[in-house]
C-alpha cells in the first residue's frame, strides 16, 4: 500500500510539473519571439529524443556530483544529497513537460484565430483571453493527447525505483524473492507434478 501511495504521489506531482512546463513551452513556441521559440523547440526536441532512464540517472547521480563540485569550487565542504522523490518528480515532470508542450501547442493551433481576435476586439487582455476563450476550447482538443501522456507518465514512475525510491515496482521486486505462502491444495499439486 505504501508503494502504491508513493507511485500515485509521484504521478500526480509529476503531472502538475509537466502541465506547467507544457503550457509554458507551448506559449513560448507560439509566442513569435525567436529566442523563446528556439529554446522551446530545443527543449522538446532534445528531451523527447533522450531516453527517460538516461535523464533520470543524469539528474540524480550527475546532479549530485555537479552540485557537490560546484559547492567545493565555492569553498563549501558539505556533500550534496538529492532527495530521490524530488529528483524523480522533477525529472518525470521535465520529460513529460516536453510531450505536453506539443500536445498543448497542437490544441492551441486548433482554435480559430478569429476567436482570440474577437476577444481582443471586446477589450480583453491576452491573459483574460487565454483563460476565458483559449483554455476552455483547448481542453477538448488536448484531452486525447493529454490522457495518453498521463498514462505513459504513470508507467514511467517505475523508473524512480532505480534511484532508490521505494515505489510499487521497488517493493514488488522485493516481495518476489520471498517464498510464496502455501495455499490449500498446493500439496496436492506438488504431489502430482513430482
Amino acid at each position: 500500500m505504501e508503494g502504491a501511495l508513493l507511485t500515485v504521489a509521484v504521478s500526480l506531482l509529476s503531472l502538475a510539473v509537466s502541465i506547467v512546463l507544457g503550457l509554458l513551452g507551448a506559449s513560448a513556441k507560439l509566442s513569435g519571439h525567436p529566442v523563446l521559440s528556439a529554446l522551446a523547440t530545443v527543449y522538446t526536441t532534445v528531451v523527447r529524443g533522450v531516453p527517460e532512464l538516461v535523464l533520470m540517472l543524469l539528474v540524480f547521480y550527475g546532479g549530485t556530483i555537479g552540485l557537490t563540485h560546484l559547492l567545493e569550487t565555492l569553498g563549501h565542504t558539505e556533500a550534496v544529497d538529492i532527495n530521490p522523490f524530488v529528483a524523480g518528480v522533477g525529472t518525470i515532470g521535465f520529460i513529460y513537460g516536453a510531450y505536453m508542450t506539443e500536445t498543448f501547442r497542437g490544441a492551441m493551433l486548433a482554435i480559430p484565430r478569429g476567436q482570440m481576435e474577437a476577444a481582443w476586439a471586446f477589450g480583453m487582455g491576452r491573459l483574460q483571453t487565454f483563460f476565458r476563450i483559449t483554455l476552455p476550447q483547448m481542453v477538448r482538443y488536448a484531452l486525447p493527447g493529454f490522457t495518453n501522456n498521463w498514462l505513459v507518465l504513470i508507467k514511467s514512475t517505475a523508473l524512480v525505483s532505480l534511484i532508490g525510491l521505494q515505489d510499487m515496482t521497488y517493493l514488488a521486486k522485493g516481495t518476489s524473492a520471498l517464498p510464496r505462502p502455501l495455499v490449500r491444495g498446493d500439496e496436492f499439486r506438488v504431489n502430482i507434478v513430482s
